[in-house]
């Protein structure tokens, strides 16, 4: 994508979410740029998806703001923040398993919109059929249109969800660990697509695998315990002390600090 944008796409002010007595995001202040792929990236338990729960309103902040494009979303419920252009994707793949690839994307297309009509057919409508055919081009399923979403191969319905999340036209799109489980083939595959839908779409992604994260953001933020530990382009972070310890002891280090360093 071409350079930021001077109004931040993305910006919050001393965000906070608490759980009893566990702090999840503590007193956060972050500005994401517009423009560019952002990555969230952190040991588990680091406050990553809590982030995300909090920015589309899933959560009520304990404390803080959400600035969206200069706006203030605090608090705003989920549908209203969807409206206003951002949309995610889960850890979890939640597609409907019995409808087809088209219909998934039709039916969440006319979900996001102001009023529903079940009885309305997909073929009488047709804005939204095009929309449908623009998505599944846009996310490589046109092959598989009339599938039933359940007997996709798991690659394939991680790229419905994100189809899912991008038919309703968003302006910003918050990916949670979109790669986990693919196989190398389908990883490839969806950072491609990725890629491309950066050009018109701005993306922030929580992800765990490094080899993705190195490969795809242009700015990386580290949280830990709920705070930044530290924040920067791929090679910062590669050359980070404080990263590395955040990561020392777990399984995966040694597959991090490699993949750093090759960063």
């Amino acid at each position: 994508m071409s350079g930021p944008m001077s109004e931040p796409v993305l910006r919050t002010e001393n965000l906070t979410k608490r759980f009893g007595g566990l702090t999840a995001v503590d007193n956060l202040s972050i500005s994401l740029s517009g423009g560019r792929i952002n990555a969230i990236i952190g040991p588990n338990g680091a406050g990553k998806t809590t982030f995300f729960n909090l920015v589309t309103g899933l959560f009520n902040p304990t404390g803080g703001r959400i600035f969206f494009r200069g706006t203030d979303i605090t608090g705003r419920p989920p549908h209203v923040i969807s409206r206003m252009g951002i949309t995610r994707t889960l850890q979890v793949k939640s597609v409907f398993p019995d409808l087809s690839v088209a219909d998934n994307l039709w039916i969440t297309r006319k979900a996001r919109g102001r009023f529903l009509n079940p009885l309305r057919a997909a073929a009488n409508d047709r804005e939204t059929a095009l929309r449908v055919d623009q998505t599944l081009e846009q996310i490589g399923l046109a092959a598989l249109a009339a599938r039933p979403a359940g007997t996709l191969s798991y690659g394939d319905v991680a790229m419905l969800e994100i189809g899912m999340a991008v038919i309703s036209e968003p302006s910003l799109l918050l990916l949670d660990e979109p790669t986990c489980g693919m196989s190398p083939a389908e990883t490839a595959r969806a950072v491609a697509k990725i890629r491309d839908l950066s050009r018109s779409i701005d993306i922030v992604i929580i992800e765990h695998d490094m080899d993705v994260v190195f490969d795809i953001a242009d700015d990386i933020i580290v949280l830990a315990q709920g705070a930044i530990l530290a924040r920067g382009n791929p090679s910062q972070i590669a050359e980070d002390e404080r990263v590395r310890e955040a990561y020392l002891g777990r399984p995966e280090d040694e597959d991090f600090m490699e993949e750093a360093q090759g960063a």
